[in-house]
């Protein structure tokens, strides 16, 4: 198993995304673009985005918003969709946000579809 945010990890999650076909997002999340910058002390910076409800390396240049968060944080919110941790974090300055607040809204109340869900399973099961 690839360790997380590895270069070997964005390639098995850019395979399982091919694989996967046609998320069948609700609009509010299919056209959500985030950056997301990941810092982890000893580690070098690592920049991903969320875009169209996948994961890809690199930050999106459709993107109105980053967001910068530690990994435990990501793994939380962005694969196992876990909201109240999204909450949690952000209170607790654990999430930092520039740009467009209202994205974040929208990312709250969108409800990921059954096809993306069943994809960020199979990323969860192959991640170190």
């Amino acid at each position: 198993m690839p360790a997380f945010l590895s270069n070997e990890w964005f390639d098995t999650v850019d395979k399982l995304t091919a694989e996967a076909g046609d998320l069948n997002l609700p609009p509010a999340l299919a056209g959500l673009a985030l950056n997301l910058t990941v810092t982890e002390p000893g580690k070098d910076n690592v920049d991903l985005s969320l875009d169209g409800g996948k994961i890809q390396k690199g930050l999106s240049s459709n993107a109105k918003t980053t967001l910068t968060m530690d990994e435990e944080t990501l793994r939380k919110v962005f694969l196992e969709f876990d909201m109240a941790a999204a909450m949690q974090a952000f209170m607790t300055g654990k999430i930092k946000v520039q740009g467009d607040m209202s994205q974040l809204m929208a990312l709250q109340t969108a409800r990921p579809s059954q096809e993306q869900k069943d994809l960020f399973q199979r990323v969860l099961g192959m991640t170190e």
